[in-house]
């Protein structure tokens, strides 16, 4: 599925009663251009994989694909990792340099393998040195690899987790990779007892040393997608609506949350291209979320919460550019850049395309 948005909000048809429309800011599509890039970015709500790139024709392209429950991102290359439900897909590029599908489409994302784990409640996912998926499961409260016979493996436990236990006690959520390896991890509390993040919302949030199984820096609300760029450990400190970095401790003292810009709404998925960091806004969904910092935060703005994504300048600080989606889709989770793509498309498993699309690897 993809249209194309121009300078003006276009009405598409979403999941729900009420009509989702996209809109952006007046050079978004220059900037994509610019830096040769396309945006992917997943929405747990609705279930989408969404593809922003260059229409060839004129402005925006959005191309979106059904993934149930669609979660964290990872790409490499020619390939996107996805989690979504009870897997975890593997999709490739299928298409060479100089091909085109429909006289629109540069390249193509297929699905080419899917890891079924059953229901862990996967949000971050990364791929290690030596190949190997790794992802946080929230709901067991560790980080974990795939399993040829078993659902997964762990790998990783904060030391205030006591038990491998399905009961989403911290609400361990986010997971930088460093040299193929997880090196930090976000959660929204200490908690070790089922459920017990939620209240811990407003200031139980923490970062953890992976290797060192250490806090870094707490007093955080809900905080989110660690991410190691230019030599900073960037977080969002989402139930403030804030991007920032972490200002290392010393010793056995956390350190500081450096916040950079506020962004109008519950920040989940980050990535980084150049000096600009691409932020994921959601709309809260306040019967679990109320009470929070963003709430005053936006009512001093004067502003509403939005759901969409904006680029930060990381000199400044300041929102360059922004995509916004208004409707019935309020929830974004992930975000990551694809470099050196132009018009692209995924394919997913509501039609027969990817049953038609054969490709043949050369000999």
């Amino acid at each position: 599925m993809g249209s194309t948005v121009d300078e003006k909000p276009v009405p598409e048809t979403g999941s729900g009663e009420r009509p989702v429309r996209y809109s952006m800011s007046p050079d978004f599509v220059r900037f994509l251009d610019r830096w040769n890039i396309a945006i992917a970015a997943t929405s747990y709500q609705s279930g989408r994989l969404y593809l922003l790139s260059r229409n060839p024709k004129g402005g925006l392209m959005v191309n979106e694909q059904l993934f149930e429950n669609a979660m964290g991102l990872w790409v490499e290359g020619d390939t996107v990792h996805l989690a979504s439900r009870a897997n975890i897909h593997r999709l490739q590029n299928v298409l060479r340099p100089g091909e085109w599908i429909n006289e629109t489409y540069t390249q193509c994302y297929v699905p080419r393998t899917a890891h079924f784990t059953g229901l862990l409640d996967i949000h971050d996912i990364g791929v290690g040195k030596s190949g190997d998926i790794v992802f946080v499961s929230s709901l067991y409260n560790c980080i974990a690899t795939l399993s040829d016979r078993h659902s997964f493996k762990e790998v990783w436990r904060p030391a205030f987790v006591s038990s491998l236990v399905a009961e989403d006690r911290c609400h361990l959520n986010g997971m930088a990779m460093q040299n193929g390896e997880p090196r930090y991890a976000t959660a929204v509390s200490r908690s070790d007892v089922i459920d017990g993040w939620r209240d811990r919302r407003s200031d139980g949030g923490v970062v953890v040393d992976v290797p060192e199984n250490r806090i870094v820096c707490d007093g955080l609300s809900m905080p989110h997608s660690p991410r190691l760029h230019n030599g900073r450990l960037w977080v969002l400190n989402s139930g403030a609506g804030e991007l920032g970095w972490v200002e290392p401790g010393r010793g056995k003292k956390p350190g500081k949350f450096n916040k950079l810009a506020f962004c109008p709404g519950f920040l989940r998925g980050l990535s980084f291209h150049g000096n600009y960091a691409f932020v994921g806004l959601s709309r809260p969904r306040y019967q679990r979320f109320e009470g929070l910092a963003l709430d005053d935060r936006l009512r001093s703005a004067d502003a509403e919460a939005w759901c969409g994504i904006q680029i930060i300048d990381l000199a400044t600080g300041a929102c360059v550019e922004w995509f916004r989606i208004d409707g019935a889709i309020g929830e974004m989770y992930d975000v990551a850049v694809l470099e050196n793509v132009g018009c692209a498309q995924s394919l997913g498993f509501s039609t027969d395309e990817p049953l038609r699309l054969i490709t043949i690897e050369e000999t």
